[in-house]
């Protein structure tokens, strides 16, 4: 049986009295690629900011490599080793690509950063290092994004809407680095999809969402299955 990255057991979290999220259960395993599918306003981005620690639970627990983190803030989680790569990327646009990576050696645990690694995977972040970020287009703003969360080294990777505002030809170089990584690194990623290309070529099962819970555990074969994923993206 494969060792739990991430447990998440009845989970409640919003924003006012009524909670978005009515009870949410699932789990990752150490090494997976998971994807969390839904429409847009089915409680994809706050599952990740209640996973990541901005959004504080109401009910439930959220368990990360065997200890619950309920009570930890943002930082915490990420030095334990948790990376996450926001909605919107949330790059620092007036800071160089160099500063905006430095940012994220905050949050390591310890050890020199591997930036030979981050330049093979995204040669960009190397050869424009001293632009300012905010120049850059939506697609190497995630391309930083994603580097910023690796210079800590996690050991589990959040994204939400990976895909947004970026042209397919990114998105596919997005998949094929996470993919490497994952192979390479065991790291475990879980992202918020609704981006049929990225969740068929890049997520080993799936879990889907509406209104708040869980309503279906997608294998191997049926997240593959673009047929299948289409009905469940049309709900």
């Amino acid at each position: 049986m494969t060792e739990d990255m991430l447990r998440i057991t009845d989970l409640r979290a919003g924003y006012g009295a009524e909670p978005v999220l009515q009870g949410v259960n699932f789990h990752v395993g150490r090494g997976e690629i998971v994807a969390v599918i839904g429409r847009n306003g089915v409680g994809k981005s706050t599952l990740m900011r209640a996973i990541i620690g901005h959004l504080a639970p109401q009910a439930g627990r959220i368990e990360f490599a065997g200890r619950t983190v309920n009570d930890l803030r943002p930082q915490a989680r990420a030095r334990l080793g948790m990376g996450y790569i926001p909605q919107g990327r949330d790059v620092f646009p007036r800071l160089t690509v160099r500063e905006n990576l430095l940012v994220g050696e905050v949050a390591r645990r310890g050890g020199k950063p591997d930036y030979d690694r981050i330049h093979r995977f995204f040669p960009i972040l190397k050869e424009r290092a001293s632009q300012a970020a905010g120049t850059f287009s939506g697609g190497q703003q995630q391309q930083l994004a994603i580097a910023r969360a690796l210079i800590a080294d996690p050991e589990l990777m959040l994204l939400d809407e990976p895909s947004e505002g970026i042209q397919p030809s990114i998105v596919k170089d997005i998949a094929r680095n996470i993919r490497q990584l994952n192979a390479e690194t065991g790291m475990t990623v879980l992202f918020v999809e609704q981006n049929l290309d990225l969740i068929v070529s890049l997520a080993q099962r799936g879990f889907v969402i509406d209104k708040g819970r869980i309503v279906a555990a997608l294998s191997p074969e049926e997240i593959r299955n673009r047929d299948t994923m289409k009905k469940w993206l049309a709900l």
